[in-house]
């Protein structure tokens, strides 16, 4: 095991000590169990776990990097930037069903952000027996909080200093140092004295202290013993319940009893009583006779352990939540390949006969492009057998694989191949290559769980390939329905931008436009159709036309004539809608809305403001009511911004304090292109709206300039068109 100082597993790390330090004083002092702290990676797409206190290290496998978008408290309380706690195992399998599936314990977890001075840096986790299930209190919640504050303090005083390692690191609760020696004190004397057999686990599950007796009861040398896990080491105790008991006495805290038989006829009485430090396991033996009724053992599981099976429903869960293509490619890169000892991988789909790539890792350019668009039917590689014929295929060395394709090892150096078909009813989709770099023997185990996992990647990746179709369809058509670019008005700089939801595949109905009336005037107009649907779509494009239809008439007779057309239209949906009619000679602006968020403002010398405006009803509900109309100064300087509610409707967040915190963001320095960039990462700073976004934003100069400026003005109404 590694110490907090110095190296991680992997690699080297700087700083890692004070950060190791800090997550196991937030432990002790809360009174958890364990707990960790993942840190957000260079993309902002993924939580990795950096450090883990009392933690088995196979619990980890499997949980080592989270999407930021996942369904997972730990994810959740970093996109929220709040403290999540979940107070049992009902309240887990309720709120987060792919976390109670993959760690099926009676356990309390909180989940804290590490919130520094100008961002969040990741998460701290800790977690408590099932005794501590319950509510917790707000001020356990604060604590919660301020131990995430603290633990982001250490991270942001090493600054440059720190390194985080490659892998997880794991440390003791206590920090002691591991002893593999049978002890000979007194108390050591006293449990030999004893009829039953003891000995100690660590929370890693290898064994610290044993009895002699407890190594006669096991058959084994006391010497042989130390050092290993139980289930390992004893080939009768391999067995999936054995380890499943292990871990839940681990996780929950809670004292475990079962039965195991150790052959050919000592049935062994097993009780684990956890602690914080390791587990004491007691042992006792009864021996069956003629005459005594049968004993079972606690349900098995043949094949794989237990470790595995939950490895295989946490990837089978995390696959249902991927959407595109190249999600698959990412959660078989950062979870499946560490959760199978892989280093490399290949994922090809079936198309026209062909197998293309869509995605690897661990291999080079030049050999991607050597394997890229390979026949279905090559005898390069197996990959093209393994799918014609539907069955998986394993070789673990080089001279395995070169007796039946002798080419196949110099492609790409690897030692070992696992090549898994990827079929969805009876349909070739395609085929994933995991790949080793030394050689690698597959256990039964191994190609049971691969060849389940196979069947799980195949549907994935079936359903990713159809939602990028999709998607790519909805894009071209959202795209085709924005203007393609913003129209140039001397004195007048604009910039505009659409951003599509973080999640989903429909169109939106998110709109913007600027429209020219004559060198000195424009009309701008943002808008949002209900719903995320062709329908919406198509409505959008009709209330884009007539807005156009009737642009640079008064602002609450372009929105009533508008109304009137969406009326005759009948449409099933409404749409919010706020025109603008803007007069740059005068250095005024004259507004009207239908229902839509208002917008942001700042003239220079004064506060920037949220612009309140007298609302009309939305478009397309057939009343005839009047749009009021507000006029405001514009000098030059002045700066709007139009925007649409996906960018100030998140979760968790006040949405007035929020507007104010962007209407302030309107007073600084940056260009118009750049302060929609600045709007966006305040509301979103991961990059996940749960709503289409679209900005347009304004900033007036002087407009007796226009003649010698519109060149400049066209260029940059280009360049910031979104």
């Amino acid at each position: 095991m590694p110490s907090p100082a110095g190296k991680g597993p992997a690699g080297k790390a700087s700083g890692i000590g004070p950060l190791a330090e800090s997550v196991a004083l937030a432990v002790r002092r809360t009174g958890a169990s364990g707990g960790g702290v993942y840190l957000v990676d260079g993309t902002g797409q993924n939580l990795r776990l950096t450090v883990g206190c009392g933690l088995p290290a196979d619990v980890a496998d499997s949980w080592w990097q989270v999407p930021v978008s996942a369904s997972v408290p730990v994810a959740e309380a970093f996109r929220d930037d709040r403290v999540v706690w979940v107070g049992s195992q009902g309240e887990m399998a309720l709120s987060y069903p792919q976390t109670a599936a993959a760690l099926p314990y009676q356990y309390a977890l909180a989940s804290a952000p590490l919130s520094g001075r100008s961002r969040s840096w990741g998460v701290l986790f800790l977690f408590w027996p099932a005794a501590h299930s319950g509510r917790a209190s707000p001020r356990e919640r604060g604590n919660f909080a301020a131990h995430g504050r603290r633990v982001a303090r250490v991270i942001e005083d090493a600054g440059r200093a720190f390194v985080p390692p490659d892998e997880p690191l794991m440390i003791p609760l206590d920090g002691a140092s591991e002893r593999f020696a049978l002890s000979t004190d007194a108390p050591a004397d006293l449990l030999e004295r004893l009829p039953e057999g003891f000995l100690a686990l660590d929370l890693q599950g290898r064994i610290t202290f044993i009895t002699g007796r407890a190594a006669s009861l096991l058959g084994r040398r006391v010497s042989r013993l130390l050092g290993t896990r139980p289930w390992q080491s004893l080939p009768w105790m391999d067995q999936a319940f054995v380890e499943d008991h292990y871990r839940t006495a681990v996780i929950s805290r809670e004292p475990v009893g079962f039965t195991v038989l150790r052959p050919p006829d000592t049935w062994l009485d097993i009780e684990l009583h956890p602690d914080a430090s390791g587990i004491s396991v007691r042992l006792d033996a009864r021996r069956s006779g003629p005459g005594d009724p049968p004993r079972t053992a606690s349900p098995a599981t043949a094949g794989a352990s237990v470790g595995r099976l939950y490895q295989l429903v946490h990837l089978a869960a995390a696959l249902t939540d991927v959407v595109g293509v190249q999600d698959v490619v990412d959660l078989i890169a950062v979870q499946i390949l560490p959760a199978f000892g892989a280093d490399g991988m290949v994922l090809s789909a079936a198309d026209a006969g062909r197998l293309r790539i869509m995605g690897h890792h661990g291999y080079d350019a030049e050999t991607i492009e050597r394997l890229d668009g390979l026949p279905v039917g090559t005898s390069l590689t197996p990959a093209g057998e393994a799918l014609l014929r539907g069955i998986p295929l394993f070789f673990s060395d080089p001279d395995e694989l070169a007796r039946d394709y002798p080419a196949a090892p110099r492609i790409s150096g690897k030692q070992a191949w696992a090549f898994l078909p990827l079929i969805v009813d009876a349909r070739p989709v395609g085929c994933c290559i995991l790949t080793y770099a030394r050689p690698h023997t597959f256990t039964a185990d191994d190609r049971a769980i691969l060849t389940s996992l196979g069947g799980l990647v195949a549907q994935a990746l079936d359903r990713a390939r159809l939602y990028d179709a999709k998607l790519d369809l909805a894009h071209t058509l959202q795209q085709a329905l924005l203007p393609r670019s913003l129209p140039t008005l001397g004195g007048l700089e604009v910039a505009a931008r659409y951003l599509p939801a973080g999640h989903g595949m429909d169109v939106g109905g998110d709109f913007y436009d600027l429209i020219r009336l004559d060198h000195t005037t424009a009309a701008a107009v943002i808008g949002d159709v209900q719903g995320h649907n062709m329908a919406a779509a198509a409505l959008m494009g009709q209330v884009r036309t007539a807005v156009h239809a009737t642009a640079g008439a008064r602002p609450d007779e372009v929105l009533s004539r508008t109304n009137r057309v969406l009326a005759d239209l009948e449409p099933d949906l409404l749409v919010s809608c706020l025109y603008a009619h803007i007069d740059l000679a005068h250095g005024r602006m004259s507004l009207a809305s239908a229902g839509h968020v208002p917008p942001l403002l700042h003239r220079p010398g004064e506060r920037p403001v949220v612009l309140e405006i007298e609302p009309g009803p939305l478009l397309g509900i057939g009343v005839d009511l009047p749009y009021p109309i507000t006029t405001v100064p514009m000098p030059p300087g002045t700066t709007l911004a139009l925007y649409t509610d996906g960018l100030v409707e998140v979760p968790g967040t006040d949405l007035d304090r929020l507007t104010g915190e962007l209407a302030q963001l309107l007073a600084g320095p940056s260009r118009p292109a750049r302060l929609i960039d600045e709007l966006i990462q305040h509301s979103w700073p991961h990059g996940l709206p749960t709503d289409d976004i679209a900005v347009l934003l304004l900033k007036a100069g002087e407009a007796r300039r226009a003649a010698g400026a519109g060149s400049a003005h066209a260029s940059r109404a280009r360049s910031a068109d979104g």
